[in-house]
């Protein structure tokens, strides 16, 4: 499981307002809730670039603190970056080198050479944009080559195999497109997938495990508002806290269900 820490402002619980930093209070209490039954965070940066340079703070103190007492734990930016080759390569050092991410979201819209720069990391990782959870996907990511056959996002899948390997490149793959994930994985049988739509977008993550599982899991399943707000009262920690164990006793359930456990 990886939680999303998609922090809005408006809609964290009020009595947090009066803190200094309201933003990473927050995330602080879910994250000190939430850890023991997630392997990642995937804190969103629109949330915290929408509130300036003190977002910034906020984001960079979020990041510092599951690094202190978490170390285990990997964390995602949720970035969504992809430039000519010169920008991708600052915006690989703003995630890697700076901010210390492990992983950073990345779109493949203007190939190799804007993806490259993040794979130039050790031990670091490009999670490339492949089918989407938003309605907005079909517009393009549905496209069919003519020549080929393939589907616009399975030629992502195909051609950005030869960018990177199954150690530093996984794939996002929307829950609220499961039934698609059984032809992913005929062309990734052995990358990670990221997962976002459990949850709040609606997606089922019994239909997740179903068709996109492979021998090791190989799944990192994403959920966000079912989580962090799960309560919007001065309970809201622990109800984040209820609501991730919940999420992780359906995953160790699947698991077993799969002989993975």
């Amino acid at each position: 499981m990886c939680v999303g820490l998609d922090t809005d402002i408006e809609k964290i619980p009020s009595h947090l307002l009066e803190k200094t930093d309201p933003i990473f209070e927050f995330n602080k209490e879910i994250i000190d809730a939430t850890a023991e039954f997630t392997v990642a965070y995937k804190p969103n940066l629109a949330f915290y670039e929408s509130l300036g340079s003190g977002g910034i703070v906020n984001l960079e103190k979020t990041v510092q603190y599951i690094k202190s007492n978490y170390p285990d734990i990997f964390i995602i930016a949720d970035a969504k970056r992809g430039d000519i080759g010169n920008t991708s390569n600052l915006y690989a050092r703003a995630f890697f080198q700076n901010q210390k991410f492990d992983a950073v979201t990345v779109a493949p819209y203007m190939g190799e050479d804007s993806v490259k720069p993040f794979m130039e990391y050790k031990e670091k990782w490009v999670i490339l944009l492949a089918l989407t959870s938003n309605k907005g996907a079909f517009d393009f990511q549905f496209l069919k080559d003519e020549e080929s056959g393939d589907l616009l996002f399975e030629s992502v899948l195909k051609k950005s195999q030869n960018w990177g390997t199954e150690e530093n490149l996984m794939y996002v793959v929307g829950a609220t497109k499961a039934e698609k994930l059984k032809e992913i994985r005929e062309i990734v049988p052995n990358h990670f997938l990221l997962v976002p739509g459990v949850g709040a977008q609606g997606g089922s993550l019994q239909e997740v495990a179903q068709n996109g599982l492979n021998s090791k899991c190989g799944l990192l399943v994403n959920s966000s508002r079912g989580i962090i707000y799960a309560s919007k009262g001065k309970d809201f920690s622990e109800k984040a806290g209820e609501a991730a164990k919940e999420v992780q006793l359906e995953m160790e359930k699947l698991l077993q269900e799969a002989n993975l456990l």
